[in-house]
């Protein structure tokens, strides 16, 4: 391989290694500063509330004013779409991690063909 061609590659290489990374690292910062917002990977689907006919009976009162107060109460403890959000920035961290080990591994190829003696 002709010298200034090997040389030309392994530039151009460490750049584009080194572009990866930063950008990886700057897309990462603005998603956990919430300057933008994580690829929503994970989402949860609403469902339609399916009614069920039941006769007015103090049983069904009773067990209607349960689901309400259990539904309150997860809904305090969990706040509604946190699941999916922890998905997504976890999805996005182990993205951002590949992004930085490709990266290097561009960078590191790049530096090995500059250090090459032709």
């Amino acid at each position: 391989m002709n010298k200034k061609f090997q040389n030309l590659v392994g530039w151009a290489l460490l750049f584009v290694g080194i572009g990866i990374i930063f950008w990886g690292l700057y897309s990462s910062y603005n998603i956990f500063n919430n300057k933008s917002q994580a690829p929503e990977i994970f989402k949860i689907e609403e469902k339609k509330a399916v009614s069920q006919k039941k006769a007015p009976g103090l049983e069904a009162q009773v067990e209607e004013k349960m689901k309400e107060l259990l539904g309150e109460q997860l809904k305090a403890m969990l706040p509604a779409n946190s699941v999916p959000k922890l998905f997504n920035l976890l999805s996005w961290s182990v993205f951002a991690g590949l992004l930085i080990f490709g990266g290097t591994q561009l960078a590191g190829i790049g530096i090995k063909l500059l250090r090459e003696k032709g």
